[in-house]
């Protein structure tokens, strides 16, 4: 197993910043948010992606992925959302990254409708993916927020290069046990993001292990392979606990389960 975090705990850190972190912590790689309030962006130019790509790997770590906005369910042309996949393909190439996270963005229309829009543009998108060596990954998350959902949508792309990143706070939220998730998502699967809330109404991020998610059966499901990524969504909650101090505590948590959940020898 391998493990990473996502910058949006330490929101407009430089990112020669946080891949020291995470060396230090024993972390194998960082998910980068695509933000414009962050370091390194779709507008970013050439010259900051490679410096970013420099900071990362001279730290000895790796970009697991993009965290990007894009919208793919959600109503209004293709276009606008065809144009932004791409942007955020080619600065995960750019910063040899595998993935690139969306979400669904459904909203209110009718699931039928909000799975039309999702298919029909993730369909397109894939082949210009596959091209960059990248997989688009479509968040469990709003509109799709069952892993059941998401498997939906990514059943009828039927492209390798479009997955799934389950986030297990929200396939938890959906009502989904954890080992329901993994089947239903199956091949689809890029990565997890792991995380820890208080309850189901008080969302500020905790320690791993300090609240209520099932982490060790998300994590024992887990392809032993893959990788875990820590979301700590400082940036939503800035009254949570800074992320540097539970980086340490939290891969060593990772750790633990990773043992717990693999079979005895």
């Amino acid at each position: 197993m391998k493990y990473a975090f996502s910058t949006l705990g330490m929101p407009g850190t430089p990112l020669a910043r946080s891949a020291a972190l995470a060396a230090e912590h024993g972390f194998d790689g960082l998910e980068v948010r695509a933000h414009p309030e962050e370091p390194l962006h779709p507008g970013s130019p050439p010259a900051d992606r490679a410096a970013g790509l420099g900071a990362v790997t001279g730290a000895g770590v790796t970009v697991l992925g993009v965290a990007g906005y894009a919208r793919v369910a959600a109503p209004g042309e293709d276009e606008p959302v065809l144009a932004e996949l791409r942007a955020l393909v080619r600065l995960a190439s750019d910063l040899e990254a595998p993935h690139v996270r969306i979400f669904p963005g459904g909203g209110e229309l009718p699931p039928a409708q909000a799975d039309a829009n999702a298919v029909r543009r993730l369909r397109e998108a894939a082949p210009f993916a596959d091209r960059h060596g990248v997989r688009i990954l479509l968040e469990t998350h709003d509109s799709h927020r069952s892993a059941a959902a998401a498997a939906r949508v990514l059943d009828e792309v039927a492209h390798p290069a479009a997955g799934a990143l389950w986030d297990v706070l929200h396939t938890w939220l959906a009502g989904e046990e954890a080992r329901e998730s993994r089947r239903r998502l199956g091949r689809h699967l890029g990565y997890v993001q792991v995380k820890d809330v208080a309850s189901a109404r008080e969302l500020t991020p905790l320690a791993l292990g300090a609240g209520v998610l099932p982490l060790a059966e998300a994590v024992a499901a887990a392809p032993t392979d893959g990788w875990l990524c820590w979301e700590y969504e400082r940036r939503w909650y800035p009254e949570a606990a800074e992320l540097a101090g539970r980086l340490r505590a939290g891969r060593e948590h990772l750790e633990r389960l990773v043992a717990r959940g693999r079979p005895a020898k």
